[in-house]
């Protein structure tokens, strides 16, 4: 695994692993994790949206892989926010995952009319010591505008969808400026947007003797950018972090990013609603 270096000094692994719907019951998510784990990743991203904080947090005490050699993310939901219950919500976290600290919390979703008093409460937590960074997801430029202008402690993450049929290189470039760490969830699309069966991408994975999914992740981290694939499959777990042994060309990275047509497999952030 390779690491990035984030804006207060820590370093986070990449690539990391997607958890949304990593399992339908909790075995399933600790047999998941496991098998990631034993492949070598060493970030884990969960959510508490995700329920499934419990068993990754159990999966992570039975792999036997030292916390400190892990780097483990969640988030913070709209309704948290919106009945006032911040500080709640992250204990629920810290209990449910029992891993002694969380490495980076995000704001999960932008709240209308709450982002920066949200803010300020996420700074708190981090005054406090019980987590080592903490960010946003799903923030779009004008979101972290309005964040910035109350903000002591700059976000050193900003989790989106971003896959090249979303590239967003106008919030990359926000970022990448604002010194905040872009990482791109869906980075491999979903069965509603076939990423897999680009015809450009498969060319170019030819080129390379690599897969479809193996070309997007290396565009990503090429770009800059903190990929955070899913799978439960072992093998696929696997391919997915063979990233570091090609490269793609300038060109071809171009060629990728051409292919963006703004369409998300997700909810788009200003329309979330909780």
């Amino acid at each position: 695994m390779k690491t990035i270096q984030l804006n207060n000094g820590i370093v986070i692994p990449t690539p990391g692993l997607g958890t949304y719907r990593l399992g339908r019951n909790d075995r399933e998510v600790i047999h998941a994790v496991r098998n990631a784990l034993d492949a070598g990743y060493r970030h884990i991203d969960t959510a508490s949206f995700y329920d499934n904080e419990y068993p990754i947090g159990k999966a992570i005490a039975e792999s036997r892989v030292p916390r400190e050699e892990l780097f483990v993310t969640t988030k913070l939901w709209g309704t948290d926010i919106l009945k006032n219950g911040i500080e709640q919500a992250f204990e629920e976290s810290m209990l449910k995952l029992d891993i002694g600290y969380i490495d980076l919390y995000l704001v999960h979703w932008p709240v209308t009319g709450q982002v920066a008093a949200t803010w300020r409460k996420m700074e708190q937590i981090y005054e406090s010591g019980r987590v080592r960074a903490i960010g946003v997801s799903n923030h779009l430029t004008h979101h972290l505008e309005e964040l910035l202008s109350v903000a002591a402690v700059v976000p050193a993450v900003n989790q989106v969808e971003l896959h090249p049929y979303l590239v967003m290189q106008g919030l990359q470039d926000y970022c990448r400026e604002k010194d905040i760490v872009v990482e791109s969830w869906s980075p491999l699309g979903s069965s509603k947007i076939p990423l897999l069966a680009d015809p450009l991408l498969l060319e170019i994975g030819q080129r390379h003797s690599r897969s479809t999914a193996q070309v997007i992740l290396r565009w990503n981290l090429q770009k800059g950018l903190l990929p955070l694939p899913k799978s439960s499959d072992a093998k696929r777990q696997k391919e997915n972090i063979a990233l570091f042994d090609f490269s793609l060309s300038g060109e071809e990275i171009s060629l990728i990013d051409r292919l963006d047509k703004g369409e998300r497999t997700g909810v788009h952030p200003d329309e979330i609603e909780f």
